[in-house]
């Protein structure tokens, strides 16, 4: 697959639709790519929003089957968020940016201003060794994650997930762990879902091994 094309699969690989041969291959190309890491997460509210939809819909609906008002109501509303989130984000990125050059990355979640709820939850694991700390803020699209880990079993690289209370799945963001660095690492990402729907975040090898679990109060 030339590198093309692996760009034109970031939709797929989101959407879940790509084989399992096809998302090992974009993930080795996701680990170099930091523009498609970025569009991999900038698709996790609408896979969401599918996910939603498709529990919303009877197993066996017709194939022409139209939305009822309600549902139709919903994803307008929705998408009308989506627009607001949109704007805010941009002012918020131009205002973490002037924090981060006056104050480093760790303040970047308070760039928002207002009273957003912030959430910090750190772990260790006994058995890999891996140390993470995640905080985060809730936002209108969801919300935003601080990732600080310290790993120093690779080189390997990594995701962190957040598991929904309903079950479901979303990657935060994605790293490369460099060979026996045991320094920490600062990593930024956002979700679909808001802190109060996070059962857990997990730190997993692309390969599926759970390194960390962090559990939020």
């Amino acid at each position: 697959m030339r590198s093309l094309e692996r760009h034109r699969d970031v939709a797929a690989y989101a959407l879940g639709v790509l084989t399992e041969a096809e998302a090992f291959r974009f993930e080795d190309h996701l680990m170099e790519c930091p523009r498609c890491a970025a569009h991999v997460t900038e698709f996790g509210p609408v896979t969401r929003q599918l996910l939603l939809y498709r529990r919303s819909t009877p197993r066996f609906a017709h194939p022409l089957a139209t939305p009822g008002p309600q549902l139709l109501n919903r994803l307008l509303e929705t998408v009308a968020t989506r627009h607001r989130a949109r704007r805010r984000r941009a002012l918020y990125a131009v205002a973490a940016s002037a924090v981060i050059a006056l104050g480093g990355p760790g303040v970047a979640l308070m760039a928002g201003g207002g009273e957003r709820p912030v959430r910090t939850v750190q772990a260790t694991d006994p058995a890999s060794g891996v140390w993470a700390q995640v905080t985060s803020a809730d936002e209108a699209y969801g919300s935003q994650v601080e990732l600080k880990v310290r790993d120093g079993a690779g080189p390997r690289s990594c995701r962190l997930i957040a598991v929904g209370r309903d079950g479901t799945e979303e990657t935060v963001t994605s790293w490369s762990a460099t060979p026996r660095d045991a320094r920490q690492n600062t990593m930024t990402g956002s979700s679909a879902m808001r802190g109060g729907e996070i059962a857990r975040y997990e730190v997993r090898t692309t390969e599926g091994e759970r390194l960390v679990t962090l559990l939020p109060r």
